[in-house]
């Protein structure tokens, strides 16, 4: 019973507000000790599951991060840009996105995501493109987030199996094994490259019709009758 004393650490430290890192670390440390384990054997098992966890460090890291920039002017910066570019629309900023994603996927390299691309710098660049230093509106500036947000889950759905070490395709191949089927990893994610490319084209399509759709809407909203509104 004493060996939970860990979680009484825990609670008491949680509701004294005292530093969360420095409580867990001690709770561990307490447990491990009453538990008859030498203190560096609980530093080895702290670094083991500190090593194991990484990727999901890095994730709770990388959130204050990106908060960070984006109040430093992160998103005015990428608006800036995007306005000083020529010819560039919401639709190609999310094609480019969307490729990007494929590419790096296959190359088995997880760049990307919702709160570390689409927030801070895919979305404020395709909302550049489309205001062109308007003032857009609200239902306006939601479908645009919208639209680019899939940007992200096309890219990251139809390129995460060229990866030859993906997850899914090792799932597929232990199953089929299982089944007494025997599969290559690399035939499968050949297989998987006409279904990436085929997405690439059809999500093209898509951004360019959805590109003519804001054109024409905000012709209507703000040339029609003449008025229009700086950022």
């Amino acid at each position: 019973m004493i060996k939970l004393v860990g979680i009484v650490i825990v609670v008491l430290g949680l509701a004294f507000r005292f530093n969360p890192l420095l409580v867990i670390i001690a709770a561990g440390f307490v447990t491990g000790l009453v538990s008859g384990m030498a203190p560096l054997e609980i530093l080895d098992a702290i670094g083991s599951a500190f090593v194991t966890n990484r990727y999901m460090s890095l994730l709770i890291l990388l959130l204050p991060v990106i908060g960070i920039l984006e109040r430093h002017g992160l998103r005015e910066q990428a608006e800036r840009f995007i306005l000083n570019l020529k010819g560039a629309t919401a639709g190609r900023v999310m094609l480019l996105y969307m490729l990007f994603r494929q590419v790096t996927g296959a190359l088995g390299m997880q760049l990307g995501g919702h709160p570390s691309f689409i927030r801070p710098i895919v979305s404020p660049m395709a909302e550049a493109a489309v205001a062109k230093g308007r003032t857009l509106p609200p239902e306006v500036l939601d479908e645009i987030r919208a639209m680019a947000a899939t940007s992200e889950n096309y890219g990251n759905f139809y390129g995460q199996l060229l990866f030859i070490a993906a997850g899914g395709l090792l799932l597929i191949k232990g199953v089929m094994e299982q089944a007494g089927y025997q599969v290559d990893l690399i035939t499968m994610a050949l297989y998987a490259l006409p279904t990436g490319i085929a997405a690439l084209i059809i999500a093209g399509i898509r951004y360019s019709l959805f590109d003519r759709r804001m054109e024409r809407l905000l012709q209507e909203k703000f040339f029609d009758d003449g008025k229009g509104s700086a950022m």
